[in-house]
């Protein structure tokens, strides 16, 4: 439910050392379906279905625009400062004003550079700005990189989440178990 007071809104654009995080928008669309959205094993443990069109990902704009419309932020697409390529995305998700979601998503090119640890850090910077509390991650239990970066990041495990999520680019389907971290934001 969208809150009934104002909060900080979250900028448009986040500029780390060497990533610009920014609101996607509909000139976004066939970047991102290029470089992460429609690859294979780059969405096998994310938990929206592999982009198979151009629609999906418009859709996916569809969707941005209306978090960003309901609450203080949404997703970024992630874009190399030097060069201004797309190689990726991140995120804080409203569940209520104190508490959201956030993750990440590389393009394999993209994978072991430290993007996806300096996209969660600029995460976690505009949640505690718009006065998150809790914000959470979580990863399929199998999925030891993605934890790693919130480890690295700071998050905690707090256990595993049995039979908690489909991944619906793995076969099959699931509920998978998922690991949970978190990190408490201070007041």
């Amino acid at each position: 439910m969208p809150p009934t007071y104002q909060l900080p809104r979250a900028p448009d654009r986040l500029d780390t050392e060497r990533l610009e995080l920014r609101r996607p928008s509909a000139e976004d669309a066939e970047a991102i379906f290029a470089a992460y959205a429609a690859d294979p094993e780059v969405t096998s443990y994310v938990g929206f279905p592999r982009h198979r069109s151009l629609d999906d990902t418009r859709a996916f704009l569809v969707l941005s625009d209306v978090q960003w419309t309901t609450w203080p932020a949404g997703p970024y697409v992630i874009r190399l400062r030097d060069t201004g390529a797309l190689v990726g995305s991140s995120g804080v998700m409203f569940e209520t004003p104190y508490r959201a979601q956030t993750g990440y998503v590389l393009a394999k090119h993209a994978w072991g550079r430290g993007y996806a640890t300096e996209a969660l850090s600029a995460m976690v910077a505009l949640a505690h700005g718009c006065g998150v509390r809790r914000l959470y991650a979580i990863c399929h239990h199998a999925h030891r990189p993605s934890a790693r970066v919130l480890e690295k990041g700071g998050f905690l495990l707090e256990g595993v989440l049995r039979q908690y999520a489909e991944f619906p680019n793995l076969t099959p389907v699931g509920p998978y178990d998922c690991l949970c971290y978190a990190i408490v934001l201070p007041g």
